[in-house]
């Protein structure tokens, strides 16, 4: 069926009364938050309500400088609002730059508008590859078909006649028309859909949901030993009250990670910004750390290895006819032409003007398209082999052109109209015309990149497979070419078939889908790049989606991640990007959670010397720490560095297992921190008798016990070394050489270095619980299975 174009649209003054009226596809493009929702979840935290209620129990006391760990509060909210606020700025303009613009005709012109400026009752001309935004009725249609399986999961493409619903999220595969707006906004049904969250889901971030797992952790340890050190502390010590209070923040306020979300929402932003410049838009923020972890890639060929023009490079004639006039016809009655019809349309200028009684849009699944002219005769243009037998010469001749990378497209007549259900029937060859594509400059590249990284890569093409395959092998890919209609269905079948081959061609949608499927039956992270209409499906089901900002909008609807400047080199810019924040991340965890580790633990074995003082009537503990003592101590072992490690260059492959590994080397650093703390503390106390001075030298010593523990620590993390991560641990060892050392600043902090038999003592077993803590990294590497390297390129 087919219909003229008439339908008129919009005039200016009825799209305006339709704003005024709210009217309008008010639906937000991305899921993102507003600046005062950022603002407001930076401030108003957990552990800025935890530290914000700490500061005032401490100022109540009178001490400010025990107040200065409350500076944590407007570094962490300000910090974070900064970096999400550039992150919100930097995707905002690039999703402007990537969404689909839908053709509005209105009485105006035909423009291509925003999403969020189609208004009701607009009339929205469609084509191949075109994402319906807004629900509607169809007003004209030629051959239209549309995929509705991204909303109701059906399959199949459905033909839509004029008056038939179309709904928002589907896309249209073939033909082309015009619908009217009938409901927009959050009226339309993948607007209800979204916010049902029924069917559209975020990336999975195992980096997220472990941080949570480790939060949930340290919550079970805090509570008790929080009310142990509290009532200890208040209650059993016999101290004033001031001091009591001080000493019972002082154990409180480094038990909680303060930093750890922080950094992990700074290094997303981070990313994400240094993306942004690269002209990749990352949809979903996780989808940063899914590539990183990816270790498939299946890349379309035509858009993604070969740039998405072409050029006629040979018309080969099988017979008398004239295939020009054919051609140039072909191409005239082609109302949204794909790269193969533009190429054919520009050698071809000059069509006869004959009248098509019917037309056949091109689809993936068929692999041909065509248009019947009456007396002039019925004409299809597509797949040789598919069109033709295989055992023909032309097929044949087909071949063996395609076996130079070139592809090759088949003109012949057909016995039966175009839109005959036995079509294309019998068809006798014509021509063969021969198209020339241009490979990537940066595809060979890009590949040895993933090959050096141990990343397989698949190529699925929808094009003749010979020709798929001479373009791998001229980019090094090393592998057999399989022809898709020979795949197995059969899922196991399937997935042993793609372990064996390397290269696909005359793929079809549904098996695009099907073998991301199989892929991670096996355990593979997959990602799929594609541009086309025939890739959404697979873009839509692989762990990454990765569209081409050139492609359908239907394919950049679906994606996680687009590359908006069509440049395949990105993804490995994608992909070290990814590892940078995994892999800092790991590094700056195991930073915080030494601390939380060994702060529960001092706390605990000063809380149950505090109760066995009460049975056996001994001298009770004081915690060893006021405030500012922690505050210092986290200055050059955690913050600083941590801030200057989740930010640095990292290449290394990104493993699962986050939550075991970051574990493994925490807890034990932690245990043997606290306790060589507990100890130093223990010999240079003085008893409940103590001298205000004497207390402040036992407090000194075993916070130079913890410092010479924590710093060698940072030391281990930052491995392996180059100059600027010894640097960075020199400096900070230095800073509180410096520290202990001027007398304005120990007087400012609370500090006492000068009994040098209890100072040497607590540097002595500082170093004991160092060497423990080097040995320990060695045992775990061996343990795990990782080579330990002191230096980086050793």
């Amino acid at each position: 069926m087919s219909a003229a174009l008439v339908a008129t649209g919009l005039s200016d003054a009825e799209v305006a009364q339709r704003v005024a009226d709210g009217k309008t596809n008010d639906v937000p493009t991305r899921a993102a938050r507003t600046t005062r929702e950022i603002v407001r979840a930076n401030v108003f935290t957990r552990i800025n309500a935890i530290l914000g209620v700490l500061l005032v129990i401490v100022l109540s006391t009178g001490s400010v400088i025990n107040g200065a760990f409350g500076l944590l509060i407007i570094a962490n909210s300000a910090i974070g609002i900064i970096q999400e606020l550039r992150a919100k700025q930097t995707l905002d303009r690039l999703a402007i730059v990537g969404q689909a613009k839908p053709l509005v005709r209105r009485q105006s012109g035909t423009v291509a508008v925003l999403p969020n400026q189609v208004v009701l009752d607009d009339v929205i001309e469609l084509g191949p590859g075109d994402q319906i935004v807004v629900d509607g009725d169809v007003i004209e249609e030629t051959n239209l078909e549309v995929d509705e399986s991204l909303l109701t999961g059906e399959a199949d493409p459905i033909a839509k006649d004029a008056g038939d619903h179309v709904m928002s999220g589907s896309f249209v595969v073939a033909g082309s028309g015009a619908y009217r707006a009938t409901r927009v906004g959050r009226e339309a049904y993948a607007a209800k859909l979204a916010e049902e969250a029924t069917r559209f889901t975020l990336v999975k971030s195992e980096l997220r949901s472990g941080i949570n797992k480790i939060l949930q952790f340290i919550t079970y340890l805090l509570v008790p030993a929080g009310l142990l050190i509290i009532y200890t502390q208040l209650f059993t010590t016999g101290a004033d009250w001031r001091e009591s209070v001080l000493r019972m923040v002082g154990a409180l306020v480094p038990m909680v990670p303060e930093g750890l979300v922080l950094m992990t929402s700074i290094a997303f932003a981070v990313g994400v910004v240094r993306l942004g410049r690269r002209q990749c838009l990352v949809n979903e923020l996780p989808a940063i750390e899914g590539l990183a972890r990816v270790d498939v890639v299946c890349a379309d060929k035509t858009g993604t290895l070969t740039e998405n023009g072409m050029r006629v490079a040979d018309t080969q004639r099988l017979s008398t006819a004239d295939v020009a006039e054919v051609l140039a016809q072909l191409a005239a009655d082609d109302a949204r032409p794909n790269a193969s019809m533009l190429a054919i349309a520009e050698a071809y200028r000059m069509p006869p003007g004959w009248t098509a009684t019917a037309t056949a849009p091109f689809k993936s699944a068929t692999k041909w398209s065509g248009a019947s002219y009456g007396d002039h005769g019925n004409w299809v243009i597509g797949a040789p082999d598919v069109l033709l037998d295989p055992a023909s010469p032309a097929a044949a001749q087909a071949e063996q052109l395609g076996a130079q990378g070139l592809r090759v497209l088949l003109v012949g007549s057909c016995d039966v109209p175009v839109d005959d259900a036995a079509a294309p029937g019998t068809v006798t060859p014509v021509a063969l015309v021969v198209l020339e594509q241009r490979v990537r400059p940066d595809a060979r590249d890009t590949l040895d990149y993933f090959a050096s990284q141990h990343v397989w890569v698949k190529v699925i093409s929808g094009d003749n497979a010979v020709s798929v395959g001479a373009v791998a092998g001229s980019l090094g890919l090393a592998g057999e070419t399989m022809d898709a209609r020979q795949l197995p269905d059969e899922p196991d079948r399937l997935a042993d078939t793609l372990e064996e081959y390397t290269t696909f061609g005359r793929v079809r949608p549904d098996q695009k889908r099907a073998m991301v499927h199989a892929l991670q039956s096996r355990g593979h992270t997959v990602a799929m790049t594609g541009d086309g209409v025939n890739d959404v499906l697979a873009l839509k089901d692989a762990d990454i989606g990765v569209a081409m900002g050139s492609g359908s909008s239907a394919s950049r609807a679906v994606a996680q991640i687009v590359l908006l400047d069509n440049k395949f080199a990105t993804l490995p810019y994608v992909v070290g990007e990814g590892r940078r924040v995994i892999g800092n991340i790991e590094r700056v965890s195991n930073l915080f959670l030494t601390k939380t580790v060994y702060s529960v633990l001092l706390a605990v074995l000063v809380g149950l010397a505090g109760l066995s003082s009460e049975v056996f009537d001994t001298d009770p503990l004081l915690f060893p720490f006021q405030p500012i003592h922690v505050t210092i101590a986290a200055w050059f072992t955690i913050g600083i560095p941590a801030f200057v490690l989740s930010l640095a260059p990292n290449s290394e492959r990104a493993h699962s297992g986050f939550v075991r590994r970051v574990m493994t080397a925490a807890l034990p650093s932690g245990l043997v921190v606290g306790a060589c703390t507990f100890v130093s503390y223990l010999l240079a106390y003085q008893g409940r008798a103590a001298t205000p001075t004497e207390q402040t030298q036992a407090s000194t010593a075993a916070l130079i016990t913890l410092l010479v523990g924590a710093v060698w620590v940072l030391a281990v993390v930052a491995r392996p070394y180059e100059w600027w991560r010894v640097a960075l641990v020199a400096v900070s060892a230095l800073a509180y050489v410096v520290i202990f050392s001027i007398p304005w600043a120990q007087e400012l902090f609370i500090l006492d270095p000068t009994n040098t038999a209890i100072t040497a003592t607590a540097l002595g077993i500082g170093l004991v619980g160092a060497l423990v803590i080097e040995v320990l990294w060695w045992i775990q590497g061996s343990a795990l299975g990782e080579r330990r390297r002191l230096w980086r390129g050793r």
